[in-house]
Order: C-alpha cells, then structure tokens, then sequence
C-alpha cells in the first residue's frame, strides 16, 4: 500500500506535467522551481511532508524534485537551462493517461503513450518546441525564450544563469519568505572583474544560515565547505552591512 507522502508525490508528478501542459506554447514552461511549487500549490503538502529538512528544504519538496527526473526518463519532459518543457510526448500523455492511477502505473511501467493518442485541445506546441526543448538543455542561447536578455551562464563559461543566497534572512531582503532561492530579491550578481557572485545588505545583529541555491531552485545547492547539499553556513553578525561573495568554481561563500 502507498503511504500518504507517496500518494502525494504521484499526484503532484501529474501536477508537473499539466502545469506545463497548460503552459505549453513552443517555450520553456518557466525555472524548476516555479513548476514545483505551482504543483505544490495544486496538491499541497500534508503535515509530514512540510517538514523542514537540514537547510530548510520542505521534505517534500525535496522528493518532488528527485522524483521529477522519472518525467524526464519517460520523455515526457525536458530540463533544459532555460526552463523545464514538456514534450509532445508529455503532452499526448496527459491525454492518454488522465487520471492519477493511470499516470501512476505508466510511469512506472514505462508505458509508452498509444500512438493514435491526440494532443490536449488548444495545447500543441508551436513547431520544432521539442527541438528548441532539447538545444537548450544541449547549450543553445537563450535569448529566444529569454526576450533578448543575456545571463551569465552566456556571457561567462562556467557559470550558472542564476545563484541565490537562500537563508532565514529572506525577508530581510525583501522576499515574501525565507529559505525561497526563486525569489528575485536574494538573487546574485555577477561580478566579471573578481568571477564572483556578490550580494550586499543591511541585516540585524544574529545568527543565521543560508546555503547557496543555483538556477533559483533547490535541486543544486551547496552548503558550508561549498558541499553540494551540505549543512548550512552559519554567520554570527554584530549588526550592518554584509556582503556574500560566492565562488562557482569552490562552490563556497565568504561574507565581509
């Protein structure tokens, strides 16, 4: 038998995939995270799984995230550096298997989709969406899908597109909440002169932590020692002005 904490991830699998479906228009869907937690919001998560794991990751978030590389086996979805697409495979899928048991024993029998399965009403993709899917996951620019705006992951080789300072300080620059790397307000910025993602603030006296989130999602973060899904950086702060610098090539932070 399922647990509930099984039963919910299914379900919000399925909530990825028709939240990209319902996006569907030849472009990227939006940033992982933003499709995760639409899909939360659609299914949301019990008590158990609102737990906050080391770093302030929500369980089952973080199951949501692993379990959504099952999508991408299947072909039913593409996780490219512009955003995660559904495929035209992903979207016959949504048809062919429309509800939360069908799409559960499929993916995990591998059941290809029955080739006379139409495309969802008013959701086919634009031509050559599954192509444009995979060049951006294989390198293309982004600026298609990106209205002409260029990141650093194209002005700099070797660096993400996006990197956040994710900590229970949040709302102190700004965000709606803490520990939420898809926020604009804890976004960095790149420095090209010292290759270092950098972000000042004012910040109370304290103690807090924070990790380093990159792409504005959970999936890559690093931690203290610049280990990926390591324990949280601790900083004990007098009070002022504080800047993180973060090094993509030690994966590590330094605060001045």
């Amino acid at each position: 038998m399922k647990t509930k904490a099984q039963d919910g991830t299914t379900q919000r699998l399925k909530a990825v995939l028709d939240v990209l479906a319902d996006r569907a228009q030849g472009a990227a869907g939006g940033p992982g995270s933003a499709v995760l937690a639409e899909a939360i919001a659609r299914v949301p998560l019990n008590e158990r799984e609102s737990e906050l794991l080391s770093g302030g990751v929500p369980r089952g978030f973080k199951t949501l995230t692993t379990a959504s590389a099952k999508l991408v086996k299947a072909g039913w979805m593409v996780k490219g550096r512009s955003g995660w697409t559904i495929t035209e495979e992903g979207l016959r899928a949504t048809v062919a298997f429309p509800d939360e048991e069908s799409f559960a024993s499929a993916l995990a029998a591998g059941t290809p989709v029955p080739a006379d399965t139409p495309l969802p009403a008013a959701s086919a993709p634009a031509d050559g969406a599954d192509g444009a899917a995979e060049d951006a996951g294989e390198g293309a620019p982004a600026e298609a899908e990106s209205g002409g705006h260029t990141s650093a992951a194209e002005q700099h080789a070797g660096q993400p597109a996006a990197v956040a300072i994710a900590g229970n300080f949040g709302s102190h620059l700004g965000a709606a909440e803490d520990w939420a790397p898809h926020f604009d307000e804890v976004q960095m910025v790149f420095d090209q002169e010292e290759s270092v993602w950098k972000i000042t603030t004012d910040l109370p006296a304290g103690a807090y932590s924070y990790k380093v989130a990159i792409d504005r999602s959970w999936v890559e973060n690093y931690g203290a020692f610049g280990v990926r899904d390591g324990s949280d950086h601790e900083l004990h702060h007098p009070g002022g002005q504080v800047t993180f610098r973060y090094d993509h090539a030690t994966k590590d932070v330094s605060t001045t």
